[in-house]
């Protein structure tokens, strides 16, 4: 009996499909060319008329500069109180988010049966929805005036303490979902190793699924902070316009309970001010979202290298 030694073409008939893919295949590389620019462009559109403030205002008196006054003569433009801001709401809203996030993703991922999970994640998701603008009203409301009624503080109607908590729990969301995927990625054989060791559910959760799952925990703590940096209307509605850098300690503990001034608050008072096009001041504002853009890039960056240098291998 002879026997077939030609090989087979498994491929069949491709008909149009071949024409298919390279069609998808230019759609897919021309979305990821229109990212890239819309990048670039936003860089460009910020760094031209950035480059035009810094022949007005030295480099190192932008950065170092401890006052911030556009509008008043004699006009100064150091960023440090903005930045000062910035970073002090989100010391505060870390405070609140990065324990309860990630105690929730705990819960989700080890704690939480199959069906209790499936209702409260949804409903956590819930506050990533709500629009920045309710949080900001109803931490002026409602949250300012329950602290001001604890004894021994006092707060003024714009404050740090009531915008940073609120802006903490506006990014637990985002703490607790992406860190219970990361847990939830943990194989179930380092699980049931710990068990036949002797180990009880929070052995396991707390030494190993949250060792194993770092890199996920890490990015979202860091995709949280950069979200809290670059927030707008709670801090625009809550926090004040009251550029401030504290001379001392006690000062530094007692922004909290002031009113302060972020990055992108000053963003949105000098882009709906009356400075004229062209000014130093109104060149300032690029000056600052430049500023802004840098950082949370650094963060992202930091996001990345944490993901490729923490991330485990289960293959």
């Amino acid at each position: 009996m002879s026997q077939e030694t030609g090989s087979f073409d498994l491929r069949g008939d491709r008909g149009y499909q071949d024409q298919r893919e390279r069609v998808y295949r230019l759609v897919f590389l021309a979305c990821a060319v229109l990212s890239v620019l819309t990048t670039v462009g936003i860089i460009l559109s910020l760094a031209l008329p950035a480059i035009g403030f810094f022949e007005e205002v030295t480099f190192s008196q932008f950065i170092l500069g401890t006052r911030f006054s556009p509008k008043i003569t004699p006009t100064v433009f150091g960023v440090l109180p903005l930045v000062f801001g910035t970073l002090l709401i989100m010391v505060g809203a870390a405070a609140v988010a990065l324990p309860f996030g990630l105690f929730t993703a705990i819960y989700l991922s080890e704690y939480a049966s199959t069906g209790r999970r499936a209702i409260l994640k949804p409903m956590l998701e819930v506050l990533a929805g709500v629009p920045t603008v309710v949080y900001g009203y109803f931490a002026l409301v409602y949250v300012t005036p329950i602290l001001d009624a604890i004894p021994g503080v006092e707060l003024g109607t714009f404050n740090a303490l009531s915008a940073s908590l609120i802006m903490g729990i506006m990014i637990i969301p985002m703490v607790s979902s992406i860190s219970e995927d990361a847990m939830s990625a943990v194989p179930d054989a380092l699980r049931d190793a710990s068990y036949g060791l002797g180990g009880t559910k929070f052995n396991v959760s707390s030494g190993v699924v949250v060792p194993a799952a770092a890199s996920g925990i890490a990015s979202s703590f860091i995709l949280a902070l950069s979200r809290a940096i670059g927030e707008t209307m709670i801090v625009v509605v809550a926090a004040g316009k009251t550029a401030r850098f504290p001379g001392g300690a006690t000062e530094l503990l007692g922004s909290f309970f002031k009113s302060t001034q972020t990055m992108t608050s000053a963003i949105i008072e000098l882009g709906l001010s009356d400075l004229s096009g062209g000014t130093t001041a109104y060149k300032a504002l690029f000056a600052i979202g430049l500023t802004l853009f840098v950082m949370t890039f650094a963060l992202n960056l930091l996001s990345d290298v944490l993901v490729k240098r923490y991330q485990e291998d289960y293959n």
